[in-house]
């Protein structure tokens, strides 16, 4: 099992879900977060006043899948979340080693 976690831009948090529903992932963890990457922010004029805007606002998206599915679930996220501007985000894997569904009990895979 793995988690699976993306930083996407937040309009494309929506196309994002529908492909994973459509690849029958079903459940994921969404989170605002603020950060920058390359970009490093960028300045805004507000009434006149020039200021920086050092974090971005971006989504935070965590999917527990299944081993066999991480590369779907890695493609289904790129293809949707893709823009081909810089601030796209970041795809991050890490290793899940024990899952549990509180409500039923079940465990690991079935627990998914």
């Amino acid at each position: 099992m793995k988690i699976v976690m993306a930083i996407i831009k937040p309009f494309k948090l929506e196309e994002v879900r529908d492909a994973l529903t459509a690849l029958g992932v079903h459940g994921l963890t969404v989170t605002e977060v603020k950060g920058y990457g390359r970009q490093k922010g960028h300045t805004e004029i507000y009434r006149g006043a020039e200021y920086a805007v050092s974090f971005l606002p971006k989504i935070k998206i965590e999917v527990a899948v299944a081993a066999n599915q991480v590369e779907r679930t890695i493609e289904a996220i790129t293809a949707a979340a893709k823009t081909g501007q810089i601030g796209d985000g970041k795809i991050f894997v890490v290793n899940l080693e024990h899952a549990v569904r509180i409500r039923t009990g079940e465990t690991d895979a079935a627990a998914l």
